[in-house]
This record gives structure tokens, sequence and C-alpha cells, in this order.
């Protein structure tokens, strides 16, 4: 099957005064088409500035140091801020967390849409992008489209405005969608409709979706893999049965275990023990083992580097063959 989107060493660093960031350091992974895959992790964790390097969207004072982006083989990294312009909404689309990002506060929605198909398809009609805003609309659950279309971003609640978020981002069927926390601001019914017309996007226009979330259990019902983050690495990739039925490093452990349908009644919620630590101070070896049960003396003065244990199965960990015991 085609690879849509394959990401290699990538670092995304931030050079701030109060000292360097590195945000996403040295982290790989591959989106095939149709595919959906979750991007999981806590706050902070470097995800969503992983989706922002995708489609080039790193401000000063961050940049991209190093690694490579290839969209359907075309390098996305030495792209001209031309080229960048016309795969944007087009044929990569981003679903960002705040919708404001998106939404210009005083168009009424149809422009908007209507602008977004038209950038990209010149000859098509008024009346055929409105059909298909309309519709599009509809799939994510607005009632009465044709008349909310008329509305202003500051006449819908917040859930409502990430709903039309999530239809712009689908109008022109892109070949990737990177969705960036997109269902946090929905109720839990429009949460499951919206989860299911992306995937029904998927399986006939054949886009390939990056989920970005910390909700394990939300990208566990909809991916087909998954990449565990931690600090700005990768710690953990694979199919989502070997992610959540043979996790192998202790920080997946942590957070299956962390997903309320796992705690029993009665007792209290599981917790990672510790704090994440801050990106400016990282452990100069596992960024993760001063939280880690199975630490040894190695992880405190050492990187772990990627260790494949399949094509789809990696893991980072120095002591994780005792995990599966």
């Amino acid at each position: 099957m085609e690879t849509i989107l394959e990401i290699k060493n990538l670092k995304t660093h931030f050079f701030t005064k109060a000292g360097l960031i590195k945000a996403v350091d040295d982290i790989s992974f591959k989106i095939k088409k149709g595919e959906i895959v979750g991007l999981v992790g806590e706050s902070g964790s470097g995800k969503s500035i992983t989706g922002f390097s995708i489609i080039g969207l790193i401000d000063a004072p961050g940049r991209i140091v190093s690694g490579s982006i290839n969209f359907k083989n075309e390098p996305l990294l030495n792209a001209s801020s031309n080229r960048m312009q016309s795969l944007r909404g087009n044929r990569l689309a981003m679903i960002f967390q705040d919708p404001m990002m998106t939404l210009n506060p005083v168009l009424r929605i149809d422009t908007q849409m209507i602008e977004t198909i038209k950038a990209h398809d010149k000859n098509i009609s008024n009346q055929e992008a409105f059909r298909r805003c309309r519709d599009t609309l509809g799939l994510v659950g607005i009632s009465s489209p044709e008349e909310r279309m008329k509305a202003y971003p500051h006449q819908f609640s917040g859930g409502m405005r990430q709903r039309v978020c999530i239809a712009i981002a689908m109008l022109n069927k892109p070949d990737l969608i990177i969705a960036d926390e997109p269902t946090t601001a929905l109720d839990v019914t429009i949460q499951g409709q919206v989860i299911y017309e992306m995937q029904e996007l998927c399986k006939k226009t054949g886009t390939a979706l990056l989920w970005i979330t910390h909700d394990l259990a939300v990208v566990a019902g909809i991916a087909s893999k998954i990449c565990v983050m931690y600090a700005g690495r990768i710690v953990e990739q694979g199919s989502v049965d070997d992610i959540i039925n043979k996790p192998m490093h202790p920080y997946t452990i942590g957070l299956i275990k962390s997903v309320p349908s796992q705690n029993k009644k009665g007792e209290p919620l599981h917790q990672i023990e510790g704090m994440v630590p801050s990106m400016l101070e990282l452990p100069i070896g596992c960024a993760f083992h001063d939280r880690c049960t199975k630490t040894i003396e190695k992880c405190k003065i050492e990187k772990p580097i990627e260790t494949n244990q399949s094509d789809s199965r990696v893991i980072r960990c120095f002591n994780f063959k005792d995990i599966r015991k």
C-alpha cells in the first residue's frame, strides 16, 4: 500500500532565552494510504509540535534542525512557501485543537468554507461548492446546515466551531489529515459521530489520518497503529492490538492502567508516579527513568535507542525484555 507520510529522525527544537527545548527529538514513523495512526502522550510530550512540523507551521524561535518529512515521496522540508500553501487545505489538512486558529471571526461560515474549496479548484461553481459545504457540515452533526452556513463563528458554541473546522478539513478529501485533539470539545454523542465519519472518509477516499490525542481509549477505538510519545520521543509504536494488549514500555503500561475502564470498582485510579520533566531540564539518560519501576543504572546515564521488534513494532527502552515477563 502507498506510503502517504514518512518521517525519519525528525528533530524540532526551540532556541529560547531560557535554553534549548528539544520538543521533538529524533522520531520516525510512517502512515500508509487509508491508515489511521494515533499519536498518544501527556501534555507537553511534543505531539502537537510534530503536527505543526509536518504542515510547515513552526515559527521562531523554533525550527526543524534535522531529519526528513516525505509526503507522497515529496520532501516537505525543502518545499517553497508557495508549494506548502498549495498543499495545505487541499492534499494536506490539519484540524487544530483551538477552532479559532482556523476560523476567521469576521467572515461567515459559508464564505470561509467556499473559499477553501475554490482556492484549490478554480473551475467549481458557487452552487456546487455550496452544496459540498452544506453536505459536509451535515456529516459532522450540525443541524440545519444550510441555515447555519450563514452564521458567523461567534454565533456557534465551542463544540460547534470545532465541528466546522473538522468539516473544513474534510472538504477537499485530502491525502492526509492531521487531527490535533479534534474531539476534546465535543460531547460523547457527537464525538462518536465525528469519529465514525472520519473513519468512513478514510475507507472511501483512502485519506490517511494522524490522530493526536492524550486519550488512549479514543485512539484505541479509531486507529490501526499507535505511537506513544514522551518528552519529545516516541518510546513505543505498534499495532493497536500490540500496544493495548501487549505493551512493552513501562510508560505505555502506566498509560493503559490509568484508563478509568481498567480500574476496579472502589479502588483509586492508577497514576504514574512523579511528574513529566521540564523540557528545559531533561535527565541525562532516559527521560522516563525517575518515574519508571523498571529503571536500571544504564537508564540514568544513556538515552535508549529504538529497537525494531518487527516492521511495525518499535520500542525505545533498555529493559523491555523484563517487562514482558
